[in-house]
This record gives C-alpha cells, sequence and structure tokens, in this order.
C-alpha cells in the first residue's frame, strides 16, 4: 500500500525524526477539505501542547507567493508593470554590475554593466541575475570580500543584498533574493510597509489576522508560535532552515522572500482563493498569468521541488510551474514551491486541489525524512481526493 499521510507521519513521530506537522487542503469550493495538526510543539518552558491548526508557522520561502501578490496588485493597480525598467524605483539595483569572477590574484573583481534594465518579471521568475550568496561562488567571494559578516547588525535589503549580478538580467535562471526586492519595489510604490500592504490587501480580503512579518512581536501571535521553543528561543525558524535563521536575525524591515509567519490554516486560504480565483486578490486574467510562460531554467533536484527529474516543468512568476499532466497526481500548470527544508504547497487548478504542508521538523533536521513526508504529502493529498469525489458519484 502507498504510504499515507497518517501512518507515515506517525512513524515518523515515533522515531524522533519530526515533531508534529500541519497539513491543510482544499478544492475551490471547499467542498473537499483535510485538515490535520499532529504531534506536539514544546514550549519555552518545556511544556509541550497538542499541535494546532492555528498555530503560527515559520513561512521561509513560501513567504514569496505572497509577495509576489503584493507585486502583482501593483501591476493590477497601474503602479508597476511586469517588462518596465525599475530603474526609478530601485535605483539601488539599477547600478548594481554583473559579475564574471575575478582576476588572477583573486583581488579585483571582473565587474560589466547590465545589458539591459531589471524588470518585475525578472524579480519575480528568479532571471533578474540577483543571486543568493550561497549559491555563486563568484558572489560569495565578493561578499568576503568587501561585505564581510557583521555580526547580528540588522540592515535593510537594498543594503544586505548590496552585492553584484550573478549574470546578466534576462540572461539565465538562479534562485535568489529577487522576491526581497520585489518587496522593496512594493514598499516604495505603494508608500507602506510590505506587511501592512499585505494585511490590508491580502489578508483583510481573506479573513486572516494572524500574520505578521519577523520578528514577530504581538503576544497573541507569540503564544502560538511552534518556532518559539528551547532550542529555537528567538524564534528565527531553524528547524525551518535546517539549523540556521541568521537571515531573519540581520533583516531589518519586511523581507518578501522569506520573513513572514503565519498559520497553515491561513495560508491554505491564499491557496483556495488563487485556486478558485475569486478575485479577491487579484484580477481574473492576471491569476491566469501567473504561470504564464514558464521560464526554462537549469534547475538542480532541490529546485524540482518534488517533481520527477524527467518531468517538464518550468518557473513561473510564482513558483515552479509544471508543463504535463501526471496520471494520478498535479496537472499542467500546477503551481508549487515550499519554504525552508520543511514547508510544501501547491495550486492545481487542472484537478481543482491546492494544499500546504507543514512538517514540525525535530533538530537536528533530517533532511531526507523530511523530503520522504513532504513528498507522502504531495501524493497521499491526491489519494484523499480522488477518494472523496468517488464517494460523490
Amino acid at each position: 500500500m502507498a504510504d499515507d499521510i497518517e501512518t507515515s507521519f506517525q512513524a515518523a513521530m515515533d522515531a524522533g525524526k519530526i515533531n508534529g506537522a500541519v497539513i491543510c487542503a482544499t478544492s475551490a469550493d471547499g467542498g473537499f477539505v483535510y485538515e490535520k495538526a499532529l504531534g506536539e510543539r514544546t514550549l519555552l518552558s518545556g511544556e509541550k501542547r497538542p499541535q494546532r491548526l492555528d498555530d503560527v508557522l515559520y513561512l521561509a520561502s513560501a513567504t514569496k507567493l505572497i509577495t509576489t501578490i503584493a507585486a502583482l496588485q501593483c501591476v493590477d493597480d497601474g503602479l508597476l508593470t511586469l517588462t518596465g525598467d525599475l530603474s526609478s524605483v530601485a535605483p539601488e539595483l539599477a547600478a548594481q554590475q554583473v559579475i564574471t569572477g575575478f582576476s588572477d590574484n583573486g583581488e579585483t573583481p571582473l565587474l560589466e554593466p547590465p545589458a539591459r534594465p531589471v524588470t518585475l518579471e525578472m524579480l519575480l521568475t528568479h532571471s533578474s541575475g540577483v543571486s543568493y550568496d550561497f549559491m555563486n561562488p563568484h558572489i560569495a567571494q565578493w561578499r568576503q570580500k568587501f561585505d564581510p559578516p557583521q555580526g547580528e547588525k540588522r540592515r535593510p535589503v537594498e543594503e544586505v543584498f548590496s552585492y553584484p549580478l550573478g549574470f546578466q538580467p534576462g540572461a539565465s535562471w538562479m534562485y535568489g533574493p529577487g522576491l526581497d526586492w520585489a518587496g522593496r519595489v512594493v514598499e516604495r510604490v505603494t508608500g507602506r510597509t510590505l506587511g501592512e500592504h499585505m494585511q490590508q490587501r491580502i489578508c483583510d480580503p481573506l479573513g486572516i489576522v494572524d500574520a505578521q512579518f519577523y520578528p514577530v512581536t504581538r503576544e497573541n501571535l507569540r503564544a502560538r508560535l511552534v518556532d518559539l521553543d528551547p532550542q529555537d528561543p528567538d524564534a528565527l525558524g531553524r528547524a525551518v532552515l535546517g539549523g540556521g535563521g541568521d537571515m531573519n536575525k540581520r533583516s531589518r524591515g519586511d523581507f518578501g522572500g522569506h520573513g513572514l509567519f503565519m498559520p497553515g490554516a491561513d495560508y491554505v486560504k491564499v491557496l483556495r482563493s488563487l485556486l478558485a480565483n475569486d478575485g479577491k486578490l487579484l484580477k481574473p486574467a492576471t491569476v491566469d498569468d501567473i504561470g504564464g510562460e514558464a521560464l526554462a531554467s537549469p534547475m538542480g533536484v532541490f529546485f524540482r521541488v518534488g517533481t520527477d527529474p524527467g518531468m517538464k516543468v518550468g518557473h513561473g512568476l510564482g513558483g515552479l510551474l509544471t508543463l504535463q499532466d501526471v496520471d494520478g497526481w498535479y496537472g499542467e500548470s500546477t503551481l508549487t514551491w515550499g519554504g525552508g527544508l520543511t514547508l510544501a504547497w501547491f495550486i492545481d487548478r487542472k484537478n481543482d486541489l491546492c494544499g500546504v504542508g507543514a512538517v514540525q521538523a525535530a533538530l537536528p533536521t533530517d533532511s531526507d525524512a523530511v523530503a520522504a513526508l513532504k513528498q507522502t504529502f504531495r501524493r497521499d493529498i491526491y489519494r484523499k481526493h480522488a477518494a472523496w469525489k468517488q464517494q460523490q458519484q
């Protein structure tokens, strides 16, 4: 028998691999709903409490979808265009040159001017040249020489990501902080913080009241923070990131690429709104274009987020986009991504299903075990949906 959520997750909890999980999935009309809160979380005091659906999760890179929506709302509002030059809005980004290497003695970076302006579409599809330093050796070398770690000094987006571009804008693909820059662009064209914009234009229309960027200061949220525990007293999301979290410690302001906290039961409301294309967040035509033409990219296994190596995929405006049907699983144009090592989400409009699975890993994180559980979530939720549809006939 194929792995099912209940058996696999319980076995992982019994083995001490994970502490629990929050899993939420639904169809567009809410006819099919699967909601599970499994296991326990540990308070700072050491007291254990049952996991709940409204426990507040660190979203990590699952923040990127919410920021994508915020940016596309600015397009809908006429404040931005997908293909326009962002130089006037983000001059710091426009001033960045492209690094191609270092001189023979390793002292002087080899830089060239960008051949074209960075656009919002590039930021949303990771094709702008903005790359994480730990994924580009030239940028890592540049940062070590010119922008070494500054302890716990907190800096805004434009200072944290002040390093050169890793490739010419629009010429390639590499996962990076493009959504952090996109969030900053949203702030500048709206005159609000990214968190304020998200609350007014995304959370309020969906009845979401429990979202906040790092650091989470609202006491009613802190009391429910999964990531506020003896192993993570600063609620940095260390278990989600496999033991890291320093990025949050160094961030000042709302970072649209990684900084949001929200319950899984609320995150699925966002997924469902896009699945239903109900007009609450974006114009219907904009939702239709979120996948759009997927950007072909040399994505490694990590960036395939559970899809098989032979499956045709690309990268759309909000995440990985499937380019073919898989029997009994994702339909063509399913949008999917995740957060850190432990969170996975998908929107499958063809098969009328969306969901989020948030594994609560134990530290040290067993990445292989967590990856297997995320895949169990992705696959078994389709079996449960199919069984539900069979019962309706």
